[in-house]
């Protein structure tokens, strides 16, 4: 894991403490820290229901911030292997959730999961 990625972790953790809990069993079943099922399984849904309630923008609005910033970080690992296939492909999965994600996507983060989009074939 790279240095870049253990950060993304532990930023996604200060912002939804109550994942916390399952991170930490994550490890312990799979005695090593795989992000992208971390991610997939753990965070990503608590951004979901923070997107389909629409409700805490302060959080929404800081966790995209945040992802604006990794969007443009120079770290091709966090970028590429993690952050483009789980984060921004997930939030691709479902239109009405992109709709209100794009809401917050700053011009990079658009730009990258357009990317994910067309790497999946969802968009030419």
């Amino acid at each position: 894991m790279s240095k870049k990625s253990n950060e993304f972790l532990r930023v996604m953790l200060n912002f939804l403490p109550s994942t916390s809990n399952d991170y930490k069993e994550s490890i312990e079943n799979h005695g090593v820290v795989l992000e992208t099922v971390i991610i997939e399984s753990i965070i990503m849904p608590e951004i979901i229901k923070l997107l389909s309630e629409n409700r805490n923008i302060e959080l929404i609005q800081s966790i995209f911030h945040y992802f604006e910033e990794v969007s443009n970080c120079n770290d091709d690992y966090l970028i590429n292997s993690i952050f483009s296939v789980t984060v921004l492909e997930i939030l691709g999965n479902d239109t009405m959730i992109l709709g209100v994600a794009q809401e917050y996507m700053g011009p990079k983060t658009m730009q990258l999961q357009l990317e994910a989009d067309r790497g999946l074939g969802r968009i030419r």
